[in-house]
């Protein structure tokens, strides 16, 4: 799924290419490829984030059996 700034970006490279304009294009080039690092920095995130829950999970059970 794109986010805002791979959608923004793939406009400004459009107007870009429309205006002849490479600065533009460029810029959109740019702004595309920070959409899919933040993307990609989201789902490292979101992996982290479940391991660390699932690693709670297993330590409570694993206190729990203790008791």
């Amino acid at each position: 799924m794109d986010n805002a700034d791979q959608v923004k970006g793939r406009i400004k490279e459009a107007a870009g290419d429309l205006t002849d304009n490479s600065d533009l294009k460029h810029e959109g080039k740019t702004d595309q490829a920070a959409g899919r690092a933040k993307e990609v920095l989201g789902d490292v995130k979101e992996k982290a984030e479940n391991a660390v829950d699932a690693l709670k999970d297993r330590v409570h059970e694993i206190s729990s059996k203790d008791r």
